[in-house]
C-alpha cells in the first residue's frame, strides 16, 4: 500500500512505526459555527482512510482535537453576547451530531484545548529551556530561525517569508516570522495562570501537545485540510521536533483538497459555504458521502447541486442492484452446477475486488475504486435479465462484495444490519400487497394507490411487473 506524503511530495510505501498498529491524528474544528461541506469532505475522507486501514487488519488509534478557545470563538462570543465556553460547547455538540449523521466513526479520543492547559504550559516551558522560545511583551514566541528545518512541509523559503512579513504594532516578538506559543490576557478574554502571567495558548501549540500526549513523541499519520499545511502544520513540526528532538515527528502527512464553489474555496470567511445541516434537509447522509468519495481525497471537489444529484442517482443505481439481488434470492436455486453465466458473473466480481483493493492501496483512491463497483452492478443486472433461474451462491458473492465495499465507504450499513430473512416487516408488506391486489380487482384504485403512496413514504416502493407486484426498499 502506498500513500502520498505531503512532506516528501511523493507516494511512499506505507509501513507504520509499530507493526499492525496505526496511530493517527486529524486536526479537528475550531468550534465557533456550524460544520460545512468543506469540513465534511475532510472528515469523511479520513473516516474512509481509517476504515480501510482497519479493514486491512490494522489496529487504529485515532485522535481528533477540538479547539475550544481561539480568537474566532472570542470574537463570535462578543458578537452574540454568549459566554465563549458555552458557545464552544454548543458548536462542539453540533459538530458531533453532524459527524454521527454522516456516519463518520467517532475518534477514540477527542481532546479539548481547555482541558490541557497545564500540558501546554509544560510544553512551552521545555521550548524555553531549550532556547527555542522567548517571552515578549504580549506573549511567548517560537523563534523560527533557530529551527534549521523550518519550511520543509510547505516548501517555504524562510528568507522570502521574512521579506514578506513585518512585526505589527503592539506585537512583542523579535522577528516577523516568529509565532505565538502563549498569548498574554487581554481585558475580558478567557485566561489561565502561567509562568508568564495570565493568558491562553497560541493555536499551533495545542495540536503538538495533545497529539504527543495521546500518540507518543512519534506517530504514523497526521491529517487535515490543505489550508493547514502552512502555517499550522509547519509550525507544529518546528515546535514539536525542537521540543522532543525526535525527527521525523510524524511519518506521513496527508492533506485533503478544497471544496470549490464557482472557482473559490468554500470557507466561512468568504461566506460561500453550505452547512451539513442544510444539505441533510435535502439529501441522505449516504448521498453526501458518495458525493465526496467520487473524487480522490487530494483533488479539489466542485460543489454544485447537479453534482450532488448525480451522486444521488448513482447511489440509487447501486441500491437498486442490491434490492434486485434480494428479490432474486427469494426464488434462487441452490446450484448443483454453474453455467457459463454464473462463471462470467463470478469472474467480474473476482476482478472487481482486485481492482477495488488496487485503487485503495494506491493512496486511498476512492474515485478509481468506484469503477469496479459499477462493473459488478451492471454485471449482476445483466445476469438477472439473462437467466431464468438464478443461482443462489453467485448472487451471495455479489452481495458480499457490496457489503465489503459498504464497510469501507460507510455505505449500505443500515441495509446490511437488518435481518434479510422472512421478518415480520416483510410479512406485513406482503400482506399489504395482497390487500392492494384485491382492491385493484374491485376497481378501488383510489385506496390501492393510497396504500402504494403511504408505503413509498415509509421507504417501500412497489413495482407492478408481469409476474406480479414486487417491493424494494428506497433509502436514498
Amino acid at each position: 500500500m502506498k500513500v502520498y506524503n505531503t512532506l516528501t511530495r511523493e507516494k511512499e510505501e506505507f509501513v507504520p512505526l509499530r507493526e499492525g498498529e496505526v496511530r493517527m491524528y486529524v486536526c479537528g474544528p475550531t468550534v465557533y459555527d456550524y460544520t460545512h461541506l468543506g469540513h465534511a469532505r475532510t472528515y469523511v475522507a479520513f473516516d474512509v482512510i481509517r476504515r480501510y486501514l482497519e479493514h486491512k487488519g490494522y489496529s487504529v488509534l485515532m485522535v481528533m482535537n477540538f479547539t475550544d478557545i481561539d480568537d474566532k470563538i472570542i470574537r463570535r462570543a462578543n458578537e452574540t453576547g454568549e459566554d465563549p465556553k458555552k458557545l464552544a460547547d454548543k458548536f462542539m455538540h453540533y459538530f458531533l451530531e453532524d459527524m454521527a449523521a454522516l456516519k463518520v466513526k467517532p475518534a477514540d479520543i477527542y481532546p479539548r484545548v481547555t482541558e490541557h492547559i497545564q500540558e501546554i504550559i509544560s510544553f512551552v516551558e521545555k521550548l524555553e529551556e531549550k532556547g527555542y522560545a522567548y517571552e515578549g511583551s504580549d506573549g511567548v514566541y517560537f523563534e523560527v530561525k533557530k529551527f534549521k528545518d523550518y519550511g520543509k512541509l510547505g516548501k517555504i523559503n524562510l528568507e522570502e517569508l521574512t521579506a514578506g512579513a513585518r512585526v505589527e504594532p503592539g506585537e512583542g516578538k523579535k522577528n516577523p516570522e516568529d509565532f505565538a506559543l502563549w498569548k498574554k490576557a487581554k481585558p475580558g478574554e478567557p485566561k489561565w495562570e502561567s509562568p508568564w502571567g495570565e493568558g491562553r495558548p497560541g493555536w499551533h501549540i495545542e495540536c503538538s501537545t495533545m497529539s504527543t500526549k495521546y500518540l507518543g513523541e512519534q506517530f504514523d499519520i497526521h491529517g487535515g485540510g490543505n489550508d493547514l499545511i502552512f502555517p499550522h502544520h509547519e509550525n507544529e513540526i518546528a515546535q514539536t521536533e525542537a521540543c522532543t528532538g525526535k525527527i521525523p515527528w510524524v511519518k506521513y502527512w496527508l492533506h485533503t483538497g478544497f471544496v470549490m464553489v464557482r472557482g473559490e474555496k468554500m470557507s466561512k470567511s468568504l461566506g460561500n459555504f453550505v452547512t451539513i445541516r442544510e444539505l441533510l434537509d435535502r439529501y441522505s447522509p449516504e448521498v453526501l458521502r458518495f458525493f465526496v468519495l467520487q473524487r480522490h481525497y487530494r483533488s479539489p471537489l466542485d460543489y454544485t447541486e447537479e453534482g450532488i444529484q448525480h451522486a444521488k442517482n448513482n447511489l440509487e443505481r447501486l441500491y437498486n442492484t442490491i434490492e434486485n439481488i434480494r428479490i432474486a434470492l427469494k426464488n434462487a436455486k441452490t446450484p448443483f452446477k454453474w453455467g457459463e453465466e454464473e462463471f462470467e458473473l463470478y469472474e467480474t466480481i473476482r476482478k472487481a475486488k482486485r481492482k477495488f483493493y488496487e485503487a485503495m492501496d494506491d493512496d486511498f483512491n476512492t474515485a478509481e475504486a468506484m469503477k469496479p463497483i459499477f462493473e459488478v452492478s451492471n454485471a449482476v443486472n445483466a445476469y438477472l435479465t439473462k437467466v431464468e433461474k438464478p443461482k443462489e451462491s453467485v448472487l451471495r458473492k455479489a452481495l458480499e462484495f457490496f457489503k465489503m465495499v459498504g464497510e469501507v465507504f460507510g455505505l449500505f450499513e443500515d441495509y446490511f444490519k437488518e435481518d434479510k430473512g422472512e421478518s415480520k416487516e416483510e410479512e406485513l408488506i406482503e400482506l399489504l400487497i395482497q390487500v392492494r391486489a384485491e382492491l385493484r380487482k374491485q376497481k378501488n384504485f383510489a385506496l390501492a394507490d393510497e396504500i402504494r403512496a403511504k408505503l413509498r413514504e415509509l421507504g417501500i416502493q412497489l413495482e407492478d411487473t408481469p409476474k406480479g407486484t414486487i417491493w424494494k426498499k428506497v433509502t436514498v
